[in-house]
């Protein structure tokens, strides 16, 4: 088999040469995309992690048309997840179409490729998802069997001086504590770092924190946990009487893509 360029050692040529052809494929496209997950990461960090699939970003409109394209190429592909997530499967390997996030929130939209990196993988060239918007969809994933709070202080290691700031506080919205929580921790796991924050940032979020903390109006009834994990706060939803806030109109799903997303987590962890 013909070495593919770029491919890693703890990657097999099989892997690396269907992972090319997907990505010369949808260079030849129209379909616009992205490359995020460990790539990206490399790209920003310098950390190679390679893991068992591809991370293939586009806009909730052109997933479909992804997803035919590459079935018209021969491959098997599914919408796995309606709100977030197809994958496309060949030789014994897969790789994931991401539009939005689990919880809904981080949608895919026009801000990913007008900000978007240019880059390389496996000797095609690719367009990388922003940092600010990895942060940004990375920063809810708190299961207990995956936290990628590690990915988030090294990105903030290696490109926080740099990073749009303002946009990135716009993409967090009303959900800045959780933005803010991510970069508390940074500065305690890199305290000689500290000043990769601007220290307005800071200033702005603990502000918000303070007024929020001297609110006299009373607060809504809701269990905003499960935006972080859809498995460990089940049991606000399901006994305690806490609202969904993953449901629609307070959140962007239906009770059916809720339902759907859910029962995974719903079963025991092998």
């Amino acid at each position: 088999m013909r070495s593919v360029p770029g491919c890693h050692g703890n990657l097999d040529e099989g892997t690396c040469a269907f992972y090319a052809r997907m990505l010369a494929l949808l260079n030849q496209s129209d379909v616009p995309v992205l490359m995020g997950g460990a790539y990206a990461l490399e790209r920003y960090t310098g950390i190679g992690r390679h893991t068992k699939d591809l991370d293939i970003f586009t806009r909730p409109e052109d997933c479909r048309r992804l997803l035919d394209l590459c079935s018209a190429a021969g491959y098997r592909t599914e919408l796995t997840f309606a709100h977030w997530l197809g994958k496309v499967y060949g030789d014994g390997n897969f790789i994931d179409v991401i539009f939005s996030s689990g919880n809904g929130i981080a949608r895919v939209d026009d801000g990913w490729f007008e900000h978007a990196v240019d880059g390389q993988v496996l000797g095609v060239p690719v367009r990388l998802c922003p940092p600010e918007e990895m942060i940004w969809s990375k920063s809810f994933v708190m299961e207990r069997e995956r936290y990628d709070g590690a990915d988030i202080a090294h990105l903030l290691r290696a490109v926080g001086s740099g990073l749009n700031w303002r946009r990135l506080l716009r993409r967090f919205a009303d959900n800045w504590p959780v933005l803010l929580s991510h970069l508390v921790l940074f500065g305690y796991i890199y305290p000689a770092e500290q000043r990769q924050v601007p220290a307005w940032v800071l200033e702005d979020l603990l502000g918000r924190l303070r007024d929020d903390m001297h609110c006299p109006s009373p607060r809504a009834r809701v269990c905003r946990g499960i935006l972080l994990s859809r498995a460990q706060y089940l049991i606000d939803i399901e006994q305690w009487g806490y609202p969904d806030a993953r449901l629609a109109p307070a959140g962007n799903l239906t009770a059916e893509e809720i339902k759907i997303w859910t029962a995974p987590a719903k079963e025991p962890l092998e």
